[in-house]
């Protein structure tokens, strides 16, 4: 790696957080450690309610959006207003191989407790294109009367998901059952953010500027996008080396807008834990058999009377995919997990490992997993377990994603 040159600018995060409240990041200043790869970042900030703040660095090469976790000193949650704030980032460890030279450092900073704070992490998307920053709020609980067709359009919603463990795969007798599905005990050892929701239409709209799906309405999940579209061609094709995105893929704009570098898609072995909620069988219907979710019944064509109050699939779709969120909700509150379209997870497709934490997926491949069943799917396709996988620069007008944050230590 050769950090040679940089152009520094800074960033403003604003958030309501309990009160309108306004963050000011100044005075931000970087320097390499001659001879080494590490990397000096000082700065000012101040909060008009005098919280604490959430601080993340962003790091972006060119059009290249850089993963920076190896990060020590004034940065993540509880940062006090001051002067002289200080940030140390090991840029041999998260930038190793790539040759910065135009290197772009900014601070982005929120009020309250960041990604720690909130059942819910909610992001306000109306500004569009146009928006330097969308502002970030966390909830405690879904608001009085349900989430409202905003929180399907200007607004993202997203849920903490607690750590934990389970089995992954479906077992030997599971109707509509493929091989590859082979059962394994899998452990997620920090908390996550999952969407609520698949990405509509109108969010990728506010966000891109282009409407790329086949059916379009506002509230339909968009579709049409590809892996590549979402995370980029360039940098965003490395997982599970790094985390890294381009800068003008759909994650690199979101991260940048919100300052939080954690945002993607989920681990495949996330959406399945995310999917399931505690249940054990097919579907994630927590209402049947005392909690442990309800059986696929056919696998073939024909109806499925436990998936229809769940998803949208072949047997009850209405030519395309529908509305999100029009469906039973799991034990966690996400909807449309089975059905509607299948949702790009960041792995290569591969072969199961056995007992697992954390894991990332293969360490290469030629298609990415999609998971959970799109309208046009039969039952059997729209299991908790069912494994899908495509070209990562496929456009279909069935495969869709859901927004998820890297795993992350809840402090």
């Amino acid at each position: 790696m050769c950090l040679q040159k940089w152009f520094v600018g800074f960033f403003v995060g604003f958030v309501a957080l309990g009160g309108w409240s306004e963050v000011s990041v100044t005075n931000l200043v970087v320097a390499q450690r001659p001879g080494t790869k590490l990397v000096d970042i000082s700065y000012d900030v101040s909060n008009t309610d005098t919280n604490p703040v959430t601080v993340s660095l962003i790091v972006q090469d060119g059009e290249s959006a850089v993963a920076c976790p190896s990060v020590t000193g004034d940065v993540g949650a509880g940062v006090t207003s001051g002067s002289g704030k200080s940030i140390v980032w090991d840029g041999g460890a998260d930038a190793s191989g790539l040759f910065l030279v135009n290197a772009t450092f900014s601070i982005a900073a929120v009020s309250g407790g960041g990604i720690s704070s909130g059942d819910y992490l909610v992001v306000d998307l109306s500004g569009g294109t146009a928006a330097t920053s969308y502002p970030v709020s966390y909830l405690d609980a879904v608001p009085s009367g349900g989430w409202s067709d905003a929180h399907k359009t200007t607004k993202l919603v997203l849920r903490r998901i607690p750590a934990g463990s389970f089995t992954m795969g479906s077992p030997s007798d599971e109707l509509g059952r493929d091989s590859d599905e082979t059962q394994h005990s899998v452990t997620l050892s920090d908390d996550f953010y999952m969407g609520v929701f698949e990405l509509t239409q109108r969010q990728w709209e506010l966000v891109m500027g282009d409407k790329p799906s086949q059916y379009k309405a506002d509230k339909y999940p968009v579709e049409r996008v590809s892996y590549n579209d979402i995370r980029g061609t360039s940098n965003g094709t490395d997982w599970p080396a790094n985390g890294n995105v381009d800068a003008t893929s759909f994650m690199g704009k979101l991260r940048q807008r919100t300052g939080l570098a954690e945002l993607d898609l989920p681990t495949e072995a996330q959406w399945e834990y995310a999917c399931r909620a505690g249940t054990i069988r097919a579907y994630n219907d927590q209402t049947k058999n005392d909690g442990e979710g309800s059986d696929c019944l056919t696998s073939g064509s024909g109806t499925d009377a436990n998936l229809e109050p769940l998803g949208v699939y072949y047997m009850n779709d209405p030519g395309h995919e529908a509305n999100v969120g029009t469906k039973q909700a799991n034990a966690w509150g996400l909807y449309d997990m089975h059905g509607n379209v299948w949702e790009w997870c960041l792995d290569w497709y591969g072969t199961y490992p056995e007992t697992v934490t954390d894991p990332t997926g293969a360490t290469s491949g030629s298609y990415r997993v999609r998971r959970g069943g799109g309208w046009n799917s039969h039952a059997r396709d729209c299991r908790s377990a069912i494994r899908g996988y495509s070209s990562p620069g496929s456009h279909y007008f069935s495969i869709g994603f859901r927004v998820c944050s890297a795993p992350l230590v809840i402090e």
